[in-house]
C-alpha cells in the first residue's frame, strides 16, 4: 500500500496528514486504524493515511451540508455528531463507491477526488470499518477478557461468538479485539481446534481467515517501530516491546498453522519477517561499533572524556541484542545475530579488562568509573547477572584496597 500520492490541489494536506491534525470519522474508527506505512493491506483495517483522506473526502466532497469543514478542521466536530449522521453518510460512500463501480468516468473523478488508485481501492475497506463501528468498543472488551481466561474450552466459545458467517465484520472485529489480547496464540490453538485441523485450508473453511489476517495486520504494524533509531534518544524500551509483541503474533501462525508453500498467507507472512528484519539489522549492526566509542579510551596525547550520548547508545543497542536474542525464530537474521552475539562477548571482555584495570591504578577517576560501570551493565544484559555481581565484587575490591 503506498503513500497517497497525485493529490488533488485542492485537499488539505494539512488535514489528511498532519500530525496535529483531528482524528478521521471523529475517532469512531481508530481500533482499526494502523499507522503508516503499510506494505499490505487487509480487509479489517485502514492504513491512517487513507483514513484521513476517506474523512476529508466525506466531509468536503461528500456530505458538505451535513458536515461543517470548519468545525471539522478546527477539531469541534465531534464523535457523538457525526454518529448522528452516519446512515445519511454511509449511504452517499456506499452509492458514490457504486457509481464508480458502474462508469468509468466517475471511476476517474473518484481516484481525482481521493488521490489515487490505492487510495480509491481503500474505501471498501474504510466503509466496513464505518459498518462495524458500534461494535468495535465491544470487540475491544472481547480481547481483554480473553486474557483472564483460563480454560481453553472457554477461549473456543468465546470465539466462535464472532460473526464468523461474515466474514467483513468480523475481520474488524478480530482486528480491534487483538490489539487488547496478550497471548494471540490461544486464539490460534482455540481456531485449530475448532477447525479439527492445524492446515490453513481447514482453519480458513472453518471461518477463520479473519483472524489470522487480523494477525498478520497487527505484525506488519509494529514493523515501523523497528527501523533505524531517529536519534541517540530514541525509545529503546519502545522498541523491544513491538519486537517481542511482533514476535508473539508471528509465532502464533508459525507455529501453529501448517502453512501450503506458495500460499498467499505464506507470502505474506514472508513479506512481514522480511521487511521486520530489514529493520532491525541495521541497528543489529551498529551494536559493537557503539560498544567501542563507547567503553575505549581517548587516545594518548588527549584528554579522556567521557560520552554520554556513546554510552547510551552502547547500552540501548546491548538491550536490542538480547530482545533479537529472544525473538530469533520470528525474524531472518541468524547470520547477522550470530556474527554481533560473538562480537559484542568479545569486545565486553576487552573492555571490562581494560577498565578493570585502569580502574585499579586510579578509581578516583571518574570517567573510567562511568566507563566501568557502564560495561558492567552491559555485561548483566549480554551475560547475566552472577557475572555482572563478580565483576561489582572485584570492582569495590579494588576500591577498598586504594
Amino acid at each position: 500500500m503506498s503513500q497517497a500520492t497525485n493529490r488533488s490541489e485542492t485537499l488539505p494536506v494539512e488535514t489528511a496528514r498532519g500530525r496535529g491534525a483531528p482524528l478521521p470519522f471523529a475517532g469512531l474508527i481508530e481500533p482499526v486504524i494502523v499507522e503508516d506505512p503499510a506494505s499490505l493491506s487487509f480487509a479489517g483495517c485502514v492504513a491512517r493515511d487513507y483514513a484521513r483522506v476517506g474523512w476529508v473526502w466525506v466531509y468536503r466532497d461528500l456530505c458538505p451540508d451535513l458536515i461543517p469543514r470548519d468545525a471539522v478542521e478546527a477539531g469541534s466536530f465531534d464523535a457523538s455528531q457525526l454518529e448522528a449522521i452516519m446512515p445519511q453518510v454511509m449511504a452517499r460512500m456506499k452509492e458514490a463507491l457504486a457509481r464508480a463501480g458502474r462508469d468509468a468516468e466517475e471511476a476517474l473523478r473518484l481516484r481525482a477526488m481521493l488521490g489515487g488508485e490505492d487510495q480509491r481501492a481503500a474505501m471498501p475497506a474504510l466503509l466496513n470499518a464505518l459498518r462495524g463501528r458500534t461494535l468495535l468498543g465491544k470487540a475491544q472488551t472481547f480481547g481483554r477478557t480473553l486474557n483472564t481466561m483460563t480454560d481453553d474450552a472457554a477461549v473456543a466459545t468465546a470465539l466462535q461468538s464472532m460473526p464468523l458467517q461474515d466474514p467483513s465484520l468480523a475481520a474488524s472485529l478480530f482486528h480491534a479485539a487483538l490489539g487488547h489480547v496478550a497471548n494471540p496464540t490461544r486464539l490460534v490453538a482455540a481456531a485449530i481446534k475448532i477447525s479439527s485441523n492445524g492446515t490453513e485450508v481447514a482453519v480458513a473453511r472453518s471461518g477463520f481467515t479473519p483472524l489470522v489476517e487480523a494477525i498478520l495486520a497487527h505484525a506488519q504494524n509494529q514493523i515501523r517501530l523497528l527501523g533505524p533509531s531517529s536519534g541517540t534518544f530514541s525509545d529503546i524500551d519502545l522498541v523491544c516491546r513491538a519486537l517481542d509483541r511482533f514476535h508473539r503474533l508471528v509465532r502464533a501462525l508459525s507455529g501453529y498453522i501448517e502453512f501450503a508453500r506458495g500460499s498467499r498467507w505464506a507470502g505474506m507472512l514472508s513479506s512481514i519477517t522480511k521487511q521486520a528484519s530489514d529493520g532491525i539489522e541495521p541497528r543489529l549492526r551498529e551494536v559493537v561499533p557503539d560498544i567501542n566509542l563507547a567503553l575505549r579510551r581517548g587516545r594518548e596525547g588527549t584528554s579522556d572524556r567521557l560520552d554520554s550520548d556513546h554510552l547510551l547508545a552502547a547500552i540501548n543497542g546491548v538491550y536490542l541484542l538480547a530482545a533479537v536474542r529472544a525473538c530469533r525464530d520470528s525474524l531472518a537474521l541468524n547470520a547477522t545475530f550470530d556474527q554481533v552475539w560473538s562480537q559484542s562477548a568479545q569486545t565486553l571482555e576487552h573492555y571490562l579488562q581494560r577498565n578493570m584495570d585502569l580502574y585499579r591504578q586510579n578509581p578516583a577517576d571518574p570517567v573510567v568509573s562511568a566507563r566501568l560501570d557502564a560495561a558492567i551493565k552491559m555485561a548483566e544484559i549480554r551475560f547475566n547477572p552472577e557475572y555482572a555481581e563478580t565483576l561489582r565484587r572485584a570492582r569495590a575490591a579494588a576500591e577498598r584496597r586504594v
